[in-house]
C-alpha cells in the first residue's frame, strides 16, 4: 500500500481494515480521503490474500460528513467536473464485502458511505443521520434512495427533510445495521464478522453479494433469473466440488477461489 495522508491501511488475517485518519475534522470526506479510501478499495479488491473489508473511523466518528469548505463556493458544473458520483460508483463496484465498524457520528456523506457498504457493525454511541437539509441541500451521494429502500418512505422522509437522526439501537430495530454492541467492542466485532465471511468460497461470496445488491436494482422476475444464473455458475468452480465433497466426507472444505 502506498503511505496515505487520510487514511491508514492494515490486514488482519484475510480482512483487510481501512481507517478514516482525518480526527480533527470528524473524518470529513474531502476528496483526496475519498480518493485513497477507493484506492485501498481497489487493491484490497484485487488481492487473493484478501477475502473481505472493513472501513471505520474512530470512536467519535465515523464520519460527520462531506467536507463543506471544499462545496461551499462549487457551482452545478464544478460538482459535475470533479466527478464526485463517479467515486462513488466504483465503491459500490468492489466485488468484495465490505462491512462498516460505525462508531460515534456518521453523518451526511459518512452516513452515506456506511450504507454504500455491505454490512454494517455499530457501537452503541452510533448516530446515523442526514442533517443536509440543514445547510440548503438534500443527500446527493445515495441517502435518499438507500434509506428509503431499507427504512421506508416515512422514516426517510424525516431524516432528509427534518434532520432526524437514528441511534444505534433504532438503526438496528429497523435494519439499517447488523449489530449494536458496546463501544469497547464494535470493531472487534467487525473485524469477526468480516473474518468469518472471508473464509467462505471466495467465488460464492462475491456472486452472493451481487445477487443480493441485484433485489434493489431489478424486478422480482429479473433477480430470480439474475439468481439462478449465478448458482448454475458457481457448479463450475473448484469450489463447489470441494465444499459439496467435504460436506459428504465431514471434513472441513479447502477453499481455493477457483
Amino acid at each position: 500500500m502506498p503511505d496515505y495522508t487520510d487514511i491508514l491501511t492494515e490486514t488482519h488475517g484475510r480482512v483487510g481494515l481501512v481507517r478514516l485518519n482525518r480526527p480533527k475534522a470528524l473524518n470529513a470526506l474531502r476528496a483526496n480521503l475519498l480518493a485513497e479510501l477507493l484506492d485501498a478499495l481497489k487493491a484490497f479488491d484485487a488481492d487473493d490474500a484478501i477475502g473481505a473489508m472493513v472501513i471505520t473511523g474512530n470512536e467519535r466518528a465515523f464520519s460527520a460528513g462531506a467536507d463543506i469548505k471544499e462545496m461551499a463556493d462549487a457551482s452545478a458544473v464544478d460538482l459535475m467536473n470533479r466527478g464526485l458520483s463517479d467515486g462513488w460508483q466504483r465503491i459500490s463496484a468492489i466485488r468484495k464485502p465490505i462491512v462498516a465498524a460505525v462508531s460515534g457520528f456518521a453523518l451526511g456523506g459518512g452516513c452515506e458511505l456506511a450504507l454504500l457498504c455491505d454490512l454494517i457493525v455499530a457501537s452503541e454511541t452510533a448516530q446515523f443521520g442526514q442533517p443536509e437539509i440543514t445547510i440548503g441541500v438534500i443527500p446527493g451521494a445515495g441517502g435518499t434512495q438507500r434509506l428509503t429502500r431499507i427504512l421506508g418512505k416515512a422514516l426517510a422522509m424525516e431524516m432528509v427533510l427534518n434532520n432526524r437522526f437514528l441511534k444505534a439501537d433504532e438503526a438496528l430495530a429497523h435494519g439499517l445495521v447488523n449489530r449494536a454492541v458496546a463501544v469497547e467492542s464494535y470493531l472487534d466485532e467487525a473485524l469477526a464478522l468480516a473474518g468469518e465471511i472471508a473464509a467462505r468460497a471466495p467465488v460464492a461470496v462475491r456472486l452472493g453479494k451481487e445477487a443480493v445488491n441485484k433485489a434493489y436494482e431489478l424486478s422480482l422476475a429479473e433477480g430470480l433469473a439474475a439468481e439462478e444464473r449465478a448458482f448454475y455458475l458457481l457448479f463450475s468452480t473448484e469450489d463447489q466440488k470441494e465444499g459439496m465433497a467435504a460436506f459428504i466426507e465431514k471434513r472441513a472444505p479447502i477453499w481455493r477461489g477457483k
